[in-house]
Parts: C-alpha cells; sequence; structure tokens
C-alpha cells in the first residue's frame, strides 16, 4: 500500500531521503558552548546525534564529568554529551555551529580557518547581522545565517535553563545555488529530528533584521536594569524608550534596503515580552557575570550606521552609552 506525502513520493522513500540528508552531518560541533550553544547542541545530542561541544576549559570539564544539565519547559535531563577545550578536533567537522559572542567571530574564525575541512557547513546562531559577511572573509566553506528564538541561560558549568521557545530560521544571504539548498534542507531535517522546530525561509536577510530588531529593543534595557523581558513593558516609559529605538532602528533599516513595516515590527517586539517574558537578556547575563557584551554589534551597530546615513538615533545612542558605562565599570 503506498502512503503519499507532501513531496508526492511513498512514505519510505521520504524516510530514505530523509536518512540521506541527515547522513550529511555526522559530526557536529558547537563552536562557543554558551546558553544558546548547550541549548541546540544538548537538543541534538538528546536525539542521539554526534555532538561535541567546544568549551572554555572549566566547562568543558565539568559537563564531560558529569553531562549537560537540561532544565526544560518539557523535561529536566542529564544529557550525555562530548565536550572538549581543544579546537584541533574540528579537523573531522561536517557541520559547525558557530555560537560565539559576535565581538569573538573574527578571532576565532581566524583561529580555526587552518583546521577546517573545505566541506564543512558553518551555521552562525549569534546576535546581530554582520556575523556570516566578517566570517566569510577567512573561510570559504558554506556559512549560513540563523535566526535564533530562544529564551535560556547557564545557571554555573553545566546547567542550562530554558525559559521559552527554541525555533530556528535558517537560509542563504544572495542567491542560493543547489547545493546550499542542498545543505540548507539537510540542517532543517537534523534539526526537526531533535524536536526543534527548522524552517528555510527565502528572506533570511528580513528575518535576521527582524530579530535584530527585537535584540535592540531590549538587550541593552533588560541589561541597564537587570529586567526581565515581561517586567520591561509593564512600564509605559520603557515601552515608549522601545517605540522610539524602534522608530530609528527601521529608518536604519531601510538606508540598508529593508522595509519593515512598523506593524510588523511592534507585532515582533510584542511576541518577545510576551513568549519569553522571564528571560533577561544577554547582555544581561553578560553584565552581571562581569563579561564584555554584544552591544557594539546591537544598538552600537545602529548608532554607527546612523552616523553613516546622516540619521539621528539619540536613543540607541542613550542605551548604548549606558551600557558602555556599566560594562566599563563592570570589566
Amino acid at each position: 500500500m503506498t502512503y503519499a506525502c507532501n513531496h508526492g513520493v511513498c512514505f519510505l522513500d521520504c524516510k530514505l531521503l530523509g536518512d540521506k540528508r541527515l547522513a550529511k552531518f555526522k559530526k557536529i560541533y558547537v563552536l562557543g558552548s554558551g546558553a544558546v550553544g548547550c541549548y541546540f547542541g544538548g537538543m541534538l545530542a538528546r536525539a542521539h546525534h554526534n555532538v561535541t561541544l567546544i568549551a572554555r576549559p572549566e566547562r568543558s570539564y565539568s559537563i564531560g564529568a558529569h553531562g549537560l544539565e537540561m532544565h526544560c519547559q518539557t523535561f529536566h535531563e542529564i544529557i550525555s554529551i562530548k565536550s572538549s577545550h581543544d579546537i584541533s578536533i574540528l579537523s573531522d567537522a561536517d557541520l559547525i555551529l558557530l555560537c560565539v559572542k559576535s565581538p569573538d567571530t573574527e578571532k576565532t574564525i581566524q583561529e580555526v580557518a587552518p583546521i577546517l575541512p573545505k566541506e564543512v557547513v558553518i551555521l552562525s546562531l549569534q546576535n546581530g547581522v554582520a556575523n556570516v559577511e566578517i566570517a566569510s572573509h577567512f573561510v570559504s566553506n558554506p556559512i549560513y545565517p540563523a535566526v535564533v528564538y530562544v529564551a535560556c541561560g547557564m545557571v554555573g558549568d553545566r546547567v542550562m535553563k530554558h525559559h521559552g521557545r527554541g525555533e530556528l530560521l535558517v537560509g542563504s544571504i544572495g542567491r542560493s545555488s543547489s547545493s546550499d539548498l542542498e545543505n540548507l534542507d539537510g540542517i532543517c531535517e537534523l534539526f526537526k529530528s531533535a524536536a526543534v522546530p527548522c524552517e528555510c525561509v527565502p528572506e533570511i536577510l528580513r528575518e535576521m533584521w527582524l530579530k535584530f530588531l527585537v535584540n535592540c529593543s531590549y538587550n541593552a534595557i533588560s541589561g541597564i536594569g537587570q529586567i526581565a523581558y515581561g517586567d520591561m513593558v509593564k512600564v509605559p516609559e520603557i515601552v515608549k524608550l522601545i517605540e522610539e529605538i524602534t522608530k530609528e532602528f527601521l529608518a536604519v533599516a531601510f538606508h540598508k534596503g529593508l522595509n519593515i513595516a512598523i506593524h510588523d515590527a511592534a507585532e515582533a517586539n510584542e511576541a518577545i515580552a510576551r513568549t519569553m517574558a522571564t528571560q533577561v537578556s544577554s547582555t544581561a547575563q553578560d553584565l552581571a557575570r562581569h563579561k564584555k557584551t554584544e552591544i557594539e554589534y546591537l544598538n552600537g551597530y545602529i548608532v554607527k550606521l546612523g552616523k553613516e546615513f546622516r540619521i539621528p538615533t539619540p536613543y540607541n545612542e542613550s542605551v548604548y552609552g549606558m551600557v558602555k558605562m556599566l560594562e566599563l565599570w563592570s570589566l
């Protein structure tokens, strides 16, 4: 008996096609194992994929000895996953999840470039919109952006606390070749096999800028106040500040060729506060841990582009300046 599927082939053929796509990425490495890297790496390992976390020595030793504890909304488990602080093991990688902080992209890619196999695929799960371009200056491997919607944070070295969501949008910047489409299809199949919603979208640049918008709207303010997203929007003055940051952002985005409607921007902002209410931003987490933030690649990037385009950005400048002050004080 034949069972039709969405591709018009039988169920067995669909399964074989999916298995073939998954087989493309046998060895997966997470380069930069913070909260995002541990969440998605952990989900893949939980589904019995061959995953290795590349992390600083303390985290690598802790996870190697005791496992990665994933405290998620739908499960709480200790996941057995390989970990290392030695980048030389990337020499046999099929897929790398690039999860380092944006300020570390250039240095990290330069360090690993001599090690990477020429066939390895790189997926950037980073904040900001410039990381793929930066990385592409140093390696010729296919590099794709992922728009990441997950609320999570690390508690110590080996506990990943999940606050909400967990989906990915992936795509290719510019024209997509048949090889790009095959890679992206395989990435989607891989994550779906691990219960991670993942969709390949044609207008990935627009989706990247929409995510970039919510980073600019929430991250700095959350960091300044050490406050969760849901609590931020209970303050009318903060809601007004988010609206003004958004207006400046959209003006800059328009000059970059991204025409995002104000109602789409407002909807994206509202969804973050509603679906990630208990999350504090990565900027807040970095400041609390006395670490350098990504603010240069968030509101700082909007300020920089505003100067280039001669667009005033006083609201973005204000939160950017305050985070820089706190960053200087906390380091």
